[in-house]
């Protein structure tokens, strides 16, 4: 599977973005998904993730009720809404992929994985 995220950019504090994750290479739907992210000086943290069905989602603490991750396993998307930007969103984030149909935040746990786009959240 190939994982390709986009719709990075710089934006302000409370402005919205959705990034979206591109997968090929054979289908998709069988894999849980997930959103990582790393800010500057940052280990590389867990932000959201949802399973194969789109049926169990979770999220980091610190974007609970303001991100939001979904799925079209239709046309092979995995998408993350993000309202309420702040700056300490500020990070590189990846889309990767485990062989699971269960998502987990250990990144080990993840086979899969996109280049980066970056987010840059201005005060």
């Amino acid at each position: 599977v190939q994982l390709q995220a986009f719709g990075g950019g710089l934006v302000q504090a409370g402005d919205s973005l959705r990034l979206s994750c591109a997968a090929s290479g054979r289908t998709f739907y069988s894999n849980a998904a997930a959103w990582f992210r790393q800010g500057p000086g940052k280990e590389r943290e867990f932000v959201a993730g949802i399973s194969w069905s789109g049926g169990t989602t979770g999220y980091v603490d610190s974007v609970k009720g303001r991100f939001t991750i979904s799925r079209d396993n239709a046309k092979n998307m995995v998408y993350l809404q993000m309202n309420s930007l702040k700056p300490e969103d500020t990070a590189v984030y990846h889309c990767a992929a485990p062989e699971s149909g269960i998502y987990s935040r250990s990144e080990s746990d993840y086979r899969y994985w996109g280049r980066g786009t970056l987010v840059t959240v201005s005060s």
